[in-house]
């Protein structure tokens, strides 16, 4: 990934919470290791807090929290090799559409080509959802990453069918995959519930998951039971979780036996102790197979779309809490695994080299064509304008009045003063989703 000097290259993330910043970092790293990378984190209910950073672990050399409008009314388009987004498709539309308009008006001359950075997105982990609404939104950046072969040739399907420019998905593979190979039974024995923040989403099922889980431990009191979790309560994450495992445990009748706990950090380093890894359709999963864990997609609550574990399909890995209670360990399909990107056979190593190059080869082109995305105020007039203006944009893509001056930052106190205001604010959200949301579903189904 040449730069335009012999400086090290250099590449903004644009990411809007823990685990897209976590994608964004490390895909910016596999396109090139030697790089100078400065992070932005989108301000929403999702912007991670600095345990969630910490525990994601992805370095960079600058790091500040940012709106989208200001994102795109401040970045110099010369000023960066390449530009990752690492957000929710609205957002990257919106970016898209924000750069687009900025960079235009900073070059108006520039019709048919701009000195700009290489714009590239993708998805943190499987699609099984919004498949056609996610990558539409997503249309318009000059790489968009697909993990797997399986994707690859979904992604360019859905772009073939409304007659977009299918030459942006390039195919690769998650980037956190890695890690020491599994080299057998650990001592104790440790087994894994990889919980998610949005699935399921009732209080019956999570409780039936979360007892399962205990009763295993119960069970096996040889064993190890580790519920690892995404985040503390009051934290978001990229899915809000309406219903945190840590309220419902501390309900279990008796407690949590002694050989069963919740834990955090990071999932790599829970996954160096794992010898079973069990989840409905957690991202970790993939991260388990490539290391060869033993890994258990349950069908507890049925495989549905709405779960994402009809993903597993296929995969051998599909059981259910009482095959393994009865000591099953899944195989998985290795035809499935290749499919789906996991290179358990070793090739990890060349994920990224189709990405490599597409990157090299637009950088090496000098100017580059404005960005257009193929959702535009006359293909999407109905839709297109709420996502802009969620942003702070028109639907041109230019800043909506009260939204195009920042506020300024030339007093420490009063910047401490808007953080605190700010801290307090989202403590007031979260309240509501976490709390009053539920309460009002549930008057209302009464």
């Amino acid at each position: 990934m040449p730069s335009r000097t012999d400086s090290t290259p250099r590449v903004a993330v644009l990411a809007d919470s823990d685990t897209r910043w976590k994608w964004g970092a490390m895909t910016a790293y596999r396109l090139q290791s030697d790089i100078r990378l400065d992070g932005y984190l989108l301000r929403g209910r999702a912007t991670p807090t600095v345990r969630q950073l910490d525990e994601v672990g992805a370095r960079a050399d600058s790091l500040r929290e940012i709106r989208g409008v200001d994102f795109v009314r401040s970045l110099d388009r010369t000023r960066y090799d390449v530009l990752v987004l690492a957000c929710v498709g609205g957002a990257v539309q919106a970016m898209l559409h924000g750069l687009a308009h900025a960079w235009s008006a900073a070059a108006p001359a520039a019709a048919t080509g701009q000195h700009r950075p290489v714009v590239v997105t993708g998805y943190v982990g499987v699609v099984y959802e919004k498949l056609a609404d996610g990558l539409l939104l997503r249309h318009g950046a000059d790489v968009v990453l697909a993990n797997s072969r399986h994707d690859a040739d979904r992604f360019r399907e859905v772009y073939r069918g409304v007659g977009a420019d299918d030459h942006s998905v390039v195919e690769c593979a998650l980037p956190f995959l890695g890690g020491a190979r599994y080299a057998g039974e650990n001592s104790p024995y440790t087994v894994v519930f990889a919980a998610q923040p949005s699935v399921p989403e009732s209080r019956a099922d999570r409780g039936y998951l979360l007892r399962r889980a205990v009763e295993h431990a119960r069970t096996h009191p040889g064993r190890e039971v580790l519920i690892k979790l995404r985040s503390k309560p009051g934290e978001h994450t990229t899915h809000i979780e309406e219903l945190p495992y840590q309220k419902l445990a501390a309900k279990v009748p008796g407690g949590l036996p002694a050989n069963c706990r919740l834990v955090y950090g990071n999932m790599g380093e829970v996954l160096d102790r794992t010898d079973l890894l069990v989840t409905v359709s957690s991202t970790a999963a993939l991260e388990s197979l490539h290391r060869g864990i033993p890994t258990a997609v349950l069908t507890d609550l049925g495989v549905r779309e709405a779960l994402g574990n009809h993903h597993f399909l296929g995969s051998g890995c599909l059981a259910s809490w009482d095959e393994l209670d009865a000591g099953h360990r899944p195989e998985p399909d290795p035809q499935w695994l290749a499919r789906q990107g996991v290179a358990a056979d070793g090739d990890y190593g060349q994920a990224f080299d189709a990405a490599r190059a597409r990157v090299t080869v637009l950088r090496e082109a000098g100017a580059l064509p404005p960005l257009a995305p193929y959702y535009t105020p006359r293909t999407a007039p109905g839709y297109l304008p709420g996502i802009l203006a969620r942003h702070g944009l028109d639907p041109h893509g230019g800043p909506l009045a009260g939204y195009d001056e920042a506020p300024g930052e030339t007093r420490g106190l009063r910047r401490v003063a808007r953080e605190t205001v700010r801290e307090a604010a989202r403590g007031a959200y979260r309240h509501g989703v976490q709390r009053v949301a539920p309460a009002i579903r549930r008057w209302g189904q009464l």
